[in-house]
């Protein structure tokens, strides 16, 4: 299974192909030099194989490296940031 997670800005999402086939995305909204996700879809076909993780963590991963930041609303993201404390850092402080 190959997997390649790219950002489709004129959607405002992150997507997972998944042998060439889009298997999800997570969406958000630009706000200044921060991202809003607001929503984690993976298609039902993928679901229980680890596609949503690999999604979150491809798009943490390019969004580190560019030096943004996010807002997790998105309770799937929000709830991998939780578990995986190294992308903390990631999150905006909007106080």
């Amino acid at each position: 299974m190959s997997t390649l997670v790219e950002d489709n800005p004129a959607k405002h999402r992150f997507e997972i192909l998944v042998d060439d086939a889009l298997a999800g995305f997570a969406a958000y909204l630009p706000r200044g030099e921060v991202l809003v996700f607001t929503h984690t879809e993976v298609d039902q076909s993928f679901q229980g194989k680890g596609v949503g993780s690999t999604l979150t963590r491809g798009t943490l991963d390019q969004l580190r490296a560019r030096g943004t930041k996010i807002v997790p609303q998105c309770p799937f993201m929000a709830a991998f940031i939780d578990k995986h404390p190294e992308y903390a850092d990631l999150v905006a402080d909007l106080t």
